[in-house]
């Protein structure tokens, strides 16, 4: 009798706890999730302008693209000319600090990305950039 016991008590102290070890995987888990920042695409490819004056956007999260043939993408759909101002001033709601960068194709035709940044001016959006790339060196 005595000697099932103690084998009951060995059995019970060689068994491992994983409790504390699936709180510290909860708790990364939750600063990964809490520190990612998600970068919103523009929905297409474009072959954007060079400029030896380009320089590094920080703050982009909010990207619109504008094709050779002269759609308007933003957040991966196409978006209307006259739909264009609400949507970003909605995105903008959601991350003030954010910044609005035009991605114009340089195919495309000036006209159209005057009036997308008309667009945005006429929408209260003031913080817009250009997308440039610097020329090979």
């Amino acid at each position: 009798m005595r000697r099932s016991r103690l084998l009951s008590q060995e059995q019970d102290d060689t068994e491992v706890n994983l409790t504390p070890m699936l709180d510290v995987v909860f708790i990364l888990l939750i600063f990964f999730i809490v520190t990612t920042s998600f970068v919103r695409e523009s929905g297409i490819e474009v072959d954007p302008p060079q400029a030896s004056t380009a320089e590094v956007q920080a703050q982009a999260s909010i990207l619109i693209a504008i094709s050779p043939e002269g759609e308007i993408w933003l957040d991966r759909e196409p978006v209307t000319l006259a739909a264009l101002g609400p949507r970003v001033v909605r995105l903008q709601a959601e991350s003030p600090q954010s910044s609005v960068v035009i991605q114009a194709d340089r195919a495309s035709r000036s006209g159209r990305l005057v009036e997308v940044m008309d667009r945005l001016r006429q929408a209260g959006v003031d913080r817009i950039a250009l997308a440039a790339q610097q020329p090979d060196r």
